[in-house]
């Protein structure tokens, strides 16, 4: 377009003289300008690199050049692709660092976003309403995962946050209605507030890197069956697990010295939550009660040896939790071509069996869950004969 415009200008001089003047004029406005086109791209020159500005297509597969001019390519600007609802595909290079809030808002067909390893700065809400977007690779360099990032991506199925990232921001992946699996690597040290509100996420592993749990982070994430709040954790924000209708169990780990008033509130479903810890002290303020608010089937589990604990903690049954495997007697060992053995406890835990063949790299499998009666449970399964070893733990559920 700049050069068309150039040769047009050169014509009009050769045809009248008098109006040399206000064409060399015109030229001049033209060159001298911050904003200028490259192929389809608008880009502003800023300290001897590129920032894009905007993009005209076709094509709506774009990859964004590491150079222009001679110059690098080294920030995405605000809003530069705003609304543009043909884009498909981006292919984003390792010469970014910086991608501008709204960049990419709206562009509810694009499906397919590529990250380079430069891109360490990212504002808000990014990638925002883009609807259609199921694949997003993210390379190591990311520092931050910035506020609602990939809000209302409705079509976003598996995302992983790599363990560049320290940080996930407010809303980051609000309403993502089809997102069911989330790996967080170890390094993210922050969820921020709302971060996955309404996502059908149906587990989810918390690292132990993890400090801080934001306010309503899980709010409503009503596929969610289980979850482990790692002892790594110094600080739950109010509602943090608020409405997960599907929640069963839950475990807070060694470690955790607070939780939050409406933690699990509204989990109408939640069965057990197993603290491994001494009984944490409650903190924050909920409007709808304490931490279990019309939770009416729930138990809590305490482990021996740590205090704090009574027959009741916020308003619900408190249980300890003490399964022992018996070693010894008449139903231990190998009879009949089966291996067997009494698991003992308190009365009504809810226990797993679990197996596996190695040790030093444990990978445990669920042989049966069962719930203690005031008798001992006898555990038995064929004897596995040609297994060098077999190795068996209770967990709970």
């Amino acid at each position: 377009m700049a050069t068309l415009a150039v040769s047009i200008f050169m014509s009009t001089v050769l045809k009248s003289t008098k109006n040399l003047h206000v064409t060399f004029l015109t030229l001049l406005l033209l060159v001298n300008s911050t904003a200028v086109v490259h192929a389809q791209f608008t880009y502003e020159t800023n300290d001897g690199s590129i920032t894009i500005t905007g993009y005209t297509g076709p094509p709506w597969v774009v990859t964004i050049p590491t150079n222009i001019n001679g110059l690098t390519v080294t920030t995405i600007g605000a809003s530069a692709f705003l609304h543009s609802t043909s884009l498909t595909s981006v292919t984003i290079p390792g010469s970014v660092t910086a991608i501008g809030q709204d960049a990419f808002v709206e562009c509810s067909g694009l499906i397919s976003v590529t990250f380079g390893n430069g891109v360490t700065n990212f504002g808000d809400s990014i990638f925002g309403g883009c609807s259609s977007l199921t694949n997003v690779t993210i390379s190591n360099g990311l520092v931050s995962i910035g506020s609602s990032m990939f809000a209302g991506c409705s079509s976003l199925t598996s995302v992983t946050i790599p363990s560049s990232a320290t940080n996930i921001g407010e809303s980051a992946f609000s309403d993502c209605n089809s997102l069911i699996t989330v790996t967080i690597s170890n390094g993210v040290t922050s969820i921020g507030e709302f971060a996955f509100e309404y996502d059908p996420i149906p587990s989810i592993m918390i690292p132990e890197s993890v400090t801080n749990i934001g306010y309503a982070t899980f709010l409503y994430c009503n596929d969610m069956t289980n979850v482990t709040i790692p002892g790594s954790v110094t600080s739950i924000g109010d509602f943090a697990f608020y409405g997960c209708s599907s929640l069963i169990n839950a475990t807070v780990a060694n470690g955790v010295p607070s939780v939050a008033y409406g933690l699990f509130d509204f989990c109408t479903n939640l069965a057990g939550v197993f603290f491994q810890g001494d009984s944490p002290t409650v903190v924050g303020d909920s409007e709808d009660g304490p931490v279990f608010y019309d939770d009416n089937n729930v138990t809590v589990y305490y482990l021996p040896g740590n205090i704090g604990w009574s027959n009741t903690y916020q308003g619900v049954p408190a249980v300890l939790w003490n399964p022992q495997v018996q070693a010894g007697g008449a139903n231990f060992g190998v009879k009949n071509g089966q291996f067997g053995f009494n698991v003992t406890g308190t009365a009504n835990i809810p226990i797993v069996v679990q197996a596996c063949t190695n040790l030093a790299n444990p990978a445990w499998t669920s042989l049966t869950n069962v719930t203690l009666t005031n008798s001992p449970f006898f555990f038995s399964e064929p004897f596995q004969a040609n297994t060098p070893a077999r190795y068996y733990r209770i967990s709970s559920p």
